[in-house]
């Protein structure tokens, strides 16, 4: 199967090892960060969400108009808006993309962070709604005629858009998170399912937990896997650990230099124990402890409090290639990816881990196909032992 890569699509050059060095929206920074996602080997983008942040719709609209490959990820909180609304803009947004737009649904996963746009919903109920509202979005985009929608959370009557995506039947539809409750939802709804990256063990698990939800919920196809890392790599092996560790304690530095009153370890502020169960989990794999398989690496998913995408992947880009490849045998065929120097390191694994993972790819996918095409063969040439035969008189 191909591989794709996701990148990040900031608004900003800031991150958590450096401060931004302009305005939250700089769009000259967006332009020249989605450029070098265009130009060193990346399908798509994403354009995250956050409750101060800049709107990710138009500074998405803003990148599509003026880049001709790029794909584009657009989270995006059910709680902002209606979904007649969203789904009026999401088909303006593929029009302008022409057909690039992947849609990515955020239930929320911390009160406080939902709180701050008027979101009081516990999160049972942002799931609950979340799938109501999916489901009209994907009605909306394929539905020329007008109808009504009675639902626990939404209710409109005699809506149609006049506005379609371009993709057909619709564009896919993205989900995250690892909780039962995440699993049911996005093995009913999603075309991609989003983790962030855990050790082959713990993945392989979550990977068979949203295959079951795709069985429990009728379909015959489970979603595609997508799983996000933090890649810090360099020439050597020694040089790429230095940079980890230098990393590590910019992280820390920059916590220390931004945090709020709180309880402290090893001199860090910590920020309160996450509620969301993807969180949760990196925590407790950090925990456990630092180094999994051939390269991942959790300090940096502690340092942040489990924030996200957090857990890194650290060596030479072959080592990193390879470990890449090693989720990729357990069926994730989208591969997220985001440094710590936005720009400098998009287009370092572009021109140095993507064109290995792709090449390694290919020879397996190569390798399958011959697989296939020679099991056909000696099938075909078989003899059929159940079929009666005619005796040959001497």
């Amino acid at each position: 199967m191909p591989v794709e890569f996701l990148g990040i699509a900031a608004t900003n050059d800031g991150s958590e090892t450096t401060a931004r060095s302009g305005a939250a929206f700089d769009k000259e920074y967006t332009l020249r960060l989605g450029r070098a996602h265009e130009d060193h080997g990346w399908d798509r983008v994403l354009f995250a969400y956050g409750s101060g942040s800049p709107d990710p719709a138009p500074a998405a609209a803003y990148l599509a108009s003026r880049l001709d490959r790029l794909q584009i990820l657009l989270a995006h909180r059910p709680n902002v808006s209606y979904p007649t609304y969203a789904a009026k803009t999401f088909a303006t947004l593929d029009q302008i993309s022409g057909g690039r737009l992947t849609v990515h649904f955020i239930t929320g996963g911390n009160d406080h962070e939902q709180g701050r746009e008027g979101d009081t919903l516990t999160k049972d109920e942002r799931y609950a709604r979340t799938r109501e509202y999916i489901r009209i979005v994907k009605k909306i985009w394929t539905t020329r005629e007008p109808f009504d929608h009675e639902g626990e959370h939404y209710r409109f009557h005699d809506f149609v858009s006049d506005v379609f995506p371009v993709r057909q039947p619709r564009p896919d539809v993205s989900f995250g998170g690892s909780s039962p409750a995440a699993y049911a939802a996005g093995g009913a709804e999603a075309d991609i399912y989003c983790l962030w990256g855990e050790p082959l063990e713990q993945t392989a698990r979550q990977i068979e937990a949203v295959k079951a939800a795709a069985e429990a919920a009728g379909r015959t196809e489970a979603p595609r896997i997508q799983v996000a890392f933090r890649p810090i790599i360099a020439p050597t092996e020694e040089l790429a650990w230095e940079k980890a560790h230098r990393t590590l304690g910019a992280i820390r530095q920059r916590r220390r230099a931004g945090s709020r009153p709180g309880p402290h370890r090893d001199g860090v502020a910590q920020a309160p124990a996450p509620q969301n169960a993807g969180s949760q989990r990196l925590l407790a794999i950090a925990e456990a402890g630092e180094r999994y398989d051939r390269a991942l690496w959790t300090p940096t998913a502690a340092a942040t409090g489990g924030a996200g995408n957090s857990n890194a992947l650290v060596g030479t880009p072959e080592t990193v290639a390879r470990a890449l490849l090693d989720y990729y045998d357990l069926g994730v065929d989208i591969l997220s990816a985001r440094g710590y120097d936005l720009l400098g390191d998009a287009i370092d694994f572009g021109r140095y881990v993507i064109p290995l993972v792709r090449e390694e790819v290919a020879k397996r996918d190569a390798a399958r196909a011959a697989d296939r095409t020679a099991a056909a063969a000696t099938a075909t040439a078989a003899p059929d032992l159940d079929r009666p035969r005619t005796a040959v008189r001497g």
